[in-house]
C-alpha cells in the first residue's frame, strides 16, 4: 500500500468525520497551524517519529502540545500514533484540504506579484479567476516575486495565467530576434 493511498484513506475519514460532526472548517483551521508545525520545525517531526520515544509519550506530548485543537485532529493523531504513521501527517492534511476544498468549490491558487496583495485585490483576483477553473473562490496564496518586474501571474493546479511585465519582454525579444 503506497503512502498516497494510506493518506488519503485517513483523510477521507478525518473529513467525513469531520463534516458528520460539522467542524470541517474547524478541522481544517487546526490542521492547516499542524502543517505549519509539522513542516516549520523538522526536531518536531524528528521528535515523534523517533522510535526511541514512547507511544504512551508521544500521546502525552499530543495531548500537551494540542489542547486548544479539535478533538477529533488529536485523536487523529492519537491514532496516527497507535498505528506508526505519524510521518503520514504531512500528506494526510494535503489529502484532507484537497477533499475540503472540492467540497465548498474552493482552488488552491499561487499569485506571483511584486508586492504584497491587499485584502480587495485579493478578493478581486478570486472573482476573476475562479470562474475560469469552476470554483466559486480560490484560496490564494501570495508569492512576492520582484523578477517578474510588473504584472500578475496566477498558478491553479496545472494552469498557469501569465501577465508579468518580464514575460511580455521575453516574448517580444524573441520576436524580434526570430
Amino acid at each position: 500500500m503506497s503512502n498516497s493511498t494510506v493518506a488519503k484513506r485517513y483523510a477521507i475519514s478525518l473529513f467525513e468525520l469531520a463534516t458528520q460532526k460539522n467542524v470541517v472548517q474547524a478541522v481544517e483551521n487546526d490542521l492547516r497551524e499542524l502543517k505549519v508545525v509539522w513542516n516549520g520545525n523538522k526536531d518536531v517531526k524528528t521528535l515523534f517519529t523517533s522510535p526511541k520515544l514512547s507511544l504512551d509519550k508521544k500521546k502525552e506530548l499530543i495531548r500537551q502540545i494540542f489542547t486548544n485543537a479539535n478533538p477529533i485532529v488529536i485523536n487523529t493523531l492519537l491514532v496516527l500514533i497507535d498505528k506508526k504513521r505519524l510521518a503520514e501527517v504531512s500528506d494526510i492534511i494535503s489529502e484532507f484540504m484537497i477533499l475540503s476544498n472540492e467540497a465548498q468549490g474552493v482552488a488552491e491558487a499561487k499569485v506571483y506579484t511584486t508586492r504584497a496583495l491587499t485584502e480587495e485585490e485579493r478578493a478581486n483576483v478570486s472573482t476573476a479567476f475562479a470562474k475560469n477553473v469552476g470554483k466559486q473562490s480560490l484560496n490564494i496564496q501570495n508569492i512576492v516575486d520582484p523578477s517578474i518586474i510588473g504584472g500578475i501571474r496566477v498558478q491553479i493546479g496545472n494552469r498557469i495565467y501569465d501577465s508579468t511585465l518580464s514575460t511580455k519582454l521575453d516574448r517580444l525579444k524573441r520576436n524580434l530576434i526570430g
